[in-house]
Protein backbone atom coordinates (compact mmCIF):
# COMPACT_ATOMS: atom_id res chain seq x y z
CA UNK A 1 0.00 0.00 0.00
CA UNK A 2 2.83 2.40 0.81
CA UNK A 3 4.47 1.66 -2.53
CA UNK A 4 1.16 2.25 -4.29
CA UNK A 5 0.72 5.64 -2.61
CA UNK A 6 4.28 6.56 -3.51
CA UNK A 7 3.80 5.60 -7.17
CA UNK A 8 0.38 7.27 -7.44
CA UNK A 9 1.64 10.83 -7.17
CA UNK A 10 -0.29 14.03 -6.43
CA UNK A 11 0.21 14.92 -10.10
CA UNK A 12 -1.59 11.72 -11.06
CA UNK A 13 -4.45 12.54 -8.71
CA UNK A 14 -4.73 16.08 -10.08
CA UNK A 15 -4.67 14.82 -13.67
CA UNK A 16 -7.41 12.30 -12.88
CA UNK A 17 -9.58 15.00 -11.31
CA UNK A 18 -8.98 17.18 -14.37
CA UNK A 19 -10.05 14.32 -16.65
CA UNK A 20 -13.26 13.66 -14.74
CA UNK A 21 -14.07 17.37 -14.43
CA UNK A 22 -13.53 17.88 -18.14
CA UNK A 23 -15.65 14.88 -19.06
CA UNK A 24 -18.58 15.71 -16.77
CA UNK A 25 -18.31 19.49 -17.05
CA UNK A 26 -18.16 19.65 -20.82
CA UNK A 27 -20.99 17.15 -21.14
CA UNK A 28 -23.14 19.40 -18.94
CA UNK A 29 -22.16 22.49 -20.93
CA UNK A 30 -23.14 20.89 -24.23
CA UNK A 31 -26.59 20.04 -22.88
CA UNK A 32 -27.02 23.37 -21.03
CA UNK A 33 -25.20 25.96 -23.17
CA UNK A 34 -25.52 29.74 -22.79
CA UNK A 35 -28.75 31.04 -24.29
CA UNK A 36 -26.88 33.10 -26.86
CA UNK A 37 -24.54 30.30 -27.90
CA UNK A 38 -26.46 27.05 -28.40
CA UNK A 39 -24.44 23.90 -28.99
CA UNK A 40 -24.84 21.65 -32.01
CA UNK A 41 -26.64 19.15 -29.77
CA UNK A 42 -29.24 21.75 -28.76
CA UNK A 43 -29.68 22.97 -32.34
CA UNK A 44 -30.15 19.42 -33.56
CA UNK A 45 -32.80 18.83 -30.92
CA UNK A 46 -34.84 21.59 -32.56
CA UNK A 47 -34.25 20.04 -35.98
CA UNK A 48 -35.46 16.68 -34.69
CA UNK A 49 -38.72 18.28 -33.56
CA UNK A 50 -39.06 19.86 -37.02
CA UNK A 51 -38.40 16.46 -38.56
CA UNK A 52 -41.23 14.80 -36.63
CA UNK A 53 -43.54 17.70 -37.45
CA UNK A 54 -42.83 17.33 -41.18
CA UNK A 55 -43.10 13.56 -40.89
CA UNK A 56 -46.86 13.78 -40.25
CA UNK A 57 -47.68 15.01 -43.76
CA UNK A 58 -44.89 13.30 -45.70
CA UNK A 59 -46.07 10.61 -48.09
CA UNK A 60 -44.72 8.04 -48.35
CA UNK A 61 -42.88 7.84 -45.04
CA UNK A 62 -40.16 5.48 -46.21
CA UNK A 63 -37.61 8.31 -46.11
CA UNK A 64 -38.15 8.79 -42.38
CA UNK A 65 -37.84 5.07 -41.75
CA UNK A 66 -34.55 5.02 -43.67
CA UNK A 67 -33.12 7.92 -41.65
CA UNK A 68 -34.11 6.31 -38.37
CA UNK A 69 -32.62 2.99 -39.48
CA UNK A 70 -29.30 4.70 -40.21
CA UNK A 71 -29.32 6.18 -36.70
CA UNK A 72 -29.87 2.74 -35.19
CA UNK A 73 -27.06 1.30 -37.29
CA UNK A 74 -24.70 3.99 -35.97
CA UNK A 75 -25.53 3.19 -32.36
CA UNK A 76 -25.16 -0.55 -33.03
CA UNK A 77 -21.76 0.00 -34.67
CA UNK A 78 -20.40 2.01 -31.74
CA UNK A 79 -21.85 -0.42 -29.21
CA UNK A 80 -20.06 -3.29 -30.98
CA UNK A 81 -16.82 -1.29 -31.19
CA UNK A 82 -16.86 -0.43 -27.49
CA UNK A 83 -17.61 -4.05 -26.58
CA UNK A 84 -14.54 -5.15 -28.54
CA UNK A 85 -12.48 -2.44 -26.84
CA UNK A 86 -13.69 -3.65 -23.44
CA UNK A 87 -12.65 -7.20 -24.26
CA UNK A 88 -9.22 -6.05 -25.40
CA UNK A 89 -8.77 -3.90 -22.31
CA UNK A 90 -9.72 -6.70 -19.95
CA UNK A 91 -7.27 -9.01 -21.73
CA UNK A 92 -4.57 -6.39 -21.38
CA UNK A 93 -5.27 -6.10 -17.66
CA UNK A 94 -4.19 -9.72 -17.37
CA UNK A 95 -0.93 -9.01 -19.17
CA UNK A 96 0.24 -5.87 -17.41
CA UNK A 97 3.88 -6.68 -18.20
CA UNK A 98 3.25 -5.15 -21.62
CA UNK A 99 2.08 -1.96 -19.93
CA UNK A 100 5.14 -1.99 -17.74
CA UNK A 101 7.29 -2.29 -20.85
CA UNK A 102 5.42 0.62 -22.40
CA UNK A 103 6.09 2.74 -19.32
CA UNK A 104 9.74 1.72 -19.34
CA UNK A 105 10.04 2.95 -22.94
CA UNK A 106 9.09 6.39 -21.63
CA UNK A 107 11.42 6.01 -18.65
CA UNK A 108 8.42 6.15 -16.32
CA UNK A 109 9.00 4.40 -13.02
CA UNK A 110 5.67 3.13 -11.74
CA UNK A 111 4.19 -0.06 -10.35
CA UNK A 112 2.07 -2.61 -12.14
CA UNK A 113 -0.82 -1.80 -9.81
CA UNK A 114 -0.80 1.88 -10.78
CA UNK A 115 -0.72 0.95 -14.45
CA UNK A 116 -3.72 -1.31 -13.91
CA UNK A 117 -5.57 1.52 -12.16
CA UNK A 118 -4.89 3.81 -15.10
CA UNK A 119 -6.15 1.20 -17.54
CA UNK A 120 -9.20 0.62 -15.35
CA UNK A 121 -10.17 4.30 -15.69
CA UNK A 122 -10.05 3.89 -19.48
CA UNK A 123 -12.19 0.76 -19.28
CA UNK A 124 -14.77 2.45 -17.05
CA UNK A 125 -15.15 5.25 -19.60
CA UNK A 126 -15.49 2.73 -22.42
CA UNK A 127 -18.03 0.73 -20.39
CA UNK A 128 -20.07 3.89 -19.82
CA UNK A 129 -19.97 4.57 -23.57
CA UNK A 130 -21.16 1.02 -24.29
CA UNK A 131 -24.14 1.40 -21.97
CA UNK A 132 -25.05 4.77 -23.50
CA UNK A 133 -24.89 3.39 -27.05
CA UNK A 134 -27.03 0.38 -26.16
CA UNK A 135 -29.64 2.60 -24.51
CA UNK A 136 -29.63 4.99 -27.47
CA UNK A 137 -30.22 2.07 -29.82
CA UNK A 138 -33.18 0.94 -27.79
CA UNK A 139 -34.62 4.45 -27.61
CA UNK A 140 -34.40 4.83 -31.37
CA UNK A 141 -36.38 1.58 -31.52
CA UNK A 142 -39.03 3.12 -29.25
CA UNK A 143 -39.06 6.15 -31.54
CA UNK A 144 -39.65 3.92 -34.56
CA UNK A 145 -42.69 2.35 -32.88
CA UNK A 146 -44.10 5.76 -31.95
CA UNK A 147 -43.60 6.97 -35.52
CA UNK A 148 -45.37 3.88 -36.84
CA UNK A 149 -48.31 4.65 -34.55
CA UNK A 150 -48.82 8.15 -36.01
CA UNK A 151 -52.08 8.08 -38.02
CA UNK A 152 -51.82 8.57 -41.79
CA UNK A 153 -54.56 11.18 -41.74
CA UNK A 154 -53.05 14.58 -40.79
CA UNK A 155 -56.48 15.69 -39.60
CA UNK A 156 -56.50 13.02 -36.93
CA UNK A 157 -56.16 14.78 -33.53
CA UNK A 158 -53.62 12.18 -32.39
CA UNK A 159 -51.17 12.92 -35.23
CA UNK A 160 -49.17 15.85 -33.95
CA UNK A 161 -49.17 14.90 -30.25
CA UNK A 162 -47.89 11.42 -31.17
CA UNK A 163 -45.27 12.91 -33.49
CA UNK A 164 -44.17 15.27 -30.68
CA UNK A 165 -43.74 12.27 -28.38
CA UNK A 166 -41.62 10.54 -31.02
CA UNK A 167 -39.50 13.69 -31.30
CA UNK A 168 -38.79 13.76 -27.56
CA UNK A 169 -37.80 10.08 -27.54
CA UNK A 170 -35.59 10.76 -30.56
CA UNK A 171 -33.92 13.65 -28.73
CA UNK A 172 -33.38 11.52 -25.64
CA UNK A 173 -31.78 8.81 -27.78
CA UNK A 174 -29.50 11.36 -29.43
CA UNK A 175 -28.51 12.72 -26.02
CA UNK A 176 -27.52 9.24 -24.87
CA UNK A 177 -25.57 8.69 -28.09
CA UNK A 178 -23.72 11.99 -27.63
CA UNK A 179 -22.84 11.07 -24.05
CA UNK A 180 -21.45 7.80 -25.31
CA UNK A 181 -19.29 9.59 -27.87
CA UNK A 182 -18.01 11.96 -25.18
CA UNK A 183 -17.00 8.97 -23.07
CA UNK A 184 -15.12 7.51 -26.04
CA UNK A 185 -13.27 10.79 -26.61
CA UNK A 186 -12.17 11.00 -22.99
CA UNK A 187 -11.31 7.31 -22.87
CA UNK A 188 -8.88 7.91 -25.72
CA UNK A 189 -7.50 10.91 -23.83
CA UNK A 190 -7.17 8.76 -20.69
CA UNK A 191 -4.84 6.41 -22.56
CA UNK A 192 -2.25 9.19 -22.45
CA UNK A 193 -2.13 8.69 -18.67
CA UNK A 194 0.01 5.62 -19.33
CA UNK A 195 2.72 8.09 -20.38
CA UNK A 196 2.33 10.19 -17.24
CA UNK A 197 0.20 12.83 -15.55
CA UNK A 198 1.42 15.64 -17.81
CA UNK A 199 0.54 13.65 -20.92
CA UNK A 200 -2.97 13.06 -19.55
CA UNK A 201 -3.47 16.75 -18.80
CA UNK A 202 -2.36 17.73 -22.30
CA UNK A 203 -4.61 15.08 -23.83
CA UNK A 204 -7.60 16.40 -21.86
CA UNK A 205 -6.89 19.97 -22.99
CA UNK A 206 -6.67 18.87 -26.62
CA UNK A 207 -9.85 16.83 -26.32
CA UNK A 208 -11.75 19.73 -24.78
CA UNK A 209 -10.50 22.11 -27.48
CA UNK A 210 -11.55 19.73 -30.24
CA UNK A 211 -14.99 19.11 -28.76
CA UNK A 212 -15.58 22.80 -28.02
CA UNK A 213 -14.78 23.72 -31.61
CA UNK A 214 -17.15 21.08 -32.95
CA UNK A 215 -20.02 22.04 -30.66
CA UNK A 216 -19.65 25.82 -30.62
CA UNK A 217 -17.44 27.06 -33.48
CA UNK A 218 -17.48 24.60 -36.38
CA UNK A 219 -18.54 25.24 -39.96
CA UNK A 220 -21.21 22.53 -39.62
CA UNK A 221 -22.67 24.39 -36.63
CA UNK A 222 -22.99 27.56 -38.71
CA UNK A 223 -24.88 25.64 -41.38
CA UNK A 224 -27.20 24.03 -38.81
CA UNK A 225 -27.76 27.42 -37.15
CA UNK A 226 -28.76 28.94 -40.50
CA UNK A 227 -31.17 26.07 -41.17
CA UNK A 228 -32.56 26.34 -37.63
CA UNK A 229 -33.15 30.09 -38.02
CA UNK A 230 -34.60 29.86 -41.52
CA UNK A 231 -38.23 29.87 -42.66
CA UNK A 232 -40.33 27.19 -41.07
CA UNK A 233 -38.00 26.71 -38.09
Amino acid sequence: MTALIADFTPADAAALVFLLAGWLGFGWLVEHPPAGRPSVAVLMAGMRRDWMHAFVTRQPRIFDATVLDSLRQSTAFFASATMIALGGGVALMGDAERLAGFAADFTLQTSRTVLEIKLLVVLLLVANAFLKFVWANRLFGYCAILMASVPNDPEDPACYPRAAQAAEINITAARSFNRGLNSVYFAIAALAWLAGALALSLAVVLTLAMMARREFASASRRVILQAHSGPGA
